[in-house]
């Protein structure tokens, strides 16, 4: 399976779940207030599971003993998206710059670059463990600096306290499964509960897409608008130049080519599904952080090989 193929496929599933969304609210197969019900669901429990139990199946600090370079290397990543961040976000709208860079800086980190990893290079792959080390902090980080993005604006009614967000749910989880794999406990947590954590996990995504679905057809049918110029705006930065110049910082550094590998993958695919969950929370415009999502997956079909088909040029025989 080619490049092309792999990529499709790793977008184009999330973006079938998300139709059904659409579906299921556009048909009242469910009622709106679903979906507000299903949000704590997905984050509070769904994602904090699917951490917890990929860190206790394949964390092994023994098998890579130079495995905390790589949260490093996630730590300079972050350095040069958030300085891309604040020069692109000058291109978008005044009124949608939060929602803009908040959609730009977060990239999803897991679920397309391990869907991608998987077809190009196989369910056993090593680079798998390289994906996971690499963003061992980022959803913590994510969940405790997504706020920072509204920092003059009133919280939503559900928005969260300090301590909820230092103290949160995926901050707990990971570091819980980090101290048990750190202190050999790891491997005698029972296989049952494991099993029930992954199960649980397996939700989040597919729960994700189907609240984004979901919220496009609120959004679209109380609105009836779409902002193409801005849309635009936010591919060429995130699907094209985001890339583009990870590419060139990797080519100056040369860094060892799976930390290289991880590091375009993470400037190449589109932003973390959760922004539009966390835009509403903190009273911004979901509409909007919906629209550059789904403008950005659908660009990735194109995008995403076409960074893969570059980067191997700079790493050529592997």
């Amino acid at each position: 399976m080619n490049s092309v193929s792999i990529a499709f496929e790793s977008v184009a599933v999330p973006i079938g779940i998300g139709l059904i969304g659409f579906f299921v609210i556009a048909r009242r197969l469910l009622p709106e207030s679903v979906l507000t019900v299903l949000t704590p669901l997905v984050i509070d429990i769904a994602l904090p599971c699917l951490i917890f139990a990929g860190m206790i199946r394949d964390f092994r600090p023994e098998a890579a003993p130079g495995w905390w370079q790589l949260p490093l290397w996630w730590m300079v990543f972050t350095a040069l998206a958030l300085a891309f961040t604040a020069l692109a976000t000058l291109l978008s709208r005044t009124k949608h710059r939060s929602e803009f860079a908040m959609a730009l800086f977060y990239h999803n980190g897991l679920f397309v670059p391990l869907a991608f990893l998987t077809g190009m290079f196989g369910e056993s792959s090593p680079h798998h463990i390289d994906l996971f080390l690499f963003t061992i902090a980022y959803p913590a980080f994510f969940f405790n600096t997504h706020h920072l993005f509204y920092p003059r604006k009133i919280r939503a009614a559900g928005a969260l306290p300090l301590w909820a967000r230092i103290l949160n749910p995926v901050l707990v989880a990971t570091m819980i499964a980090l101290a048990l794999r750190l202190g050999g406990i790891g491997d005698h947590i029972p296989g049952v509960a494991v099993s029930i954590a992954k199960s649980v996990g397996a939700m989040t995504i597919p729960l994700i897409m189907i609240i984004i679905g979901g919220s496009i057809y609120i959004d679209f049918t109380a609105k009836g608008r779409f902002d193409l110029r801005e849309s635009l705006i936010f591919v060429l930065c995130k699907n094209i130049a985001l890339p583009a110049s990870m590419l060139g910082t990797i080519a100056l550094v040369r860094p060892d080519y799976n930390v290289a590998l991880i590091m375009t993958l993470a400037a190449a695919v589109p932003p973390i599904t959760a922004v539009p969950i966390m835009v509403e929370r903190l009273g911004g415009n979901r509409s909007i952080a919906n629209q550059y999502l789904m403008a950005s997956f659908g660009a990735c079909v194109a995008t995403l090989p076409a960074v893969f088909w570059a980067f191997t040029l700079l790493y050529p025989g592997r």
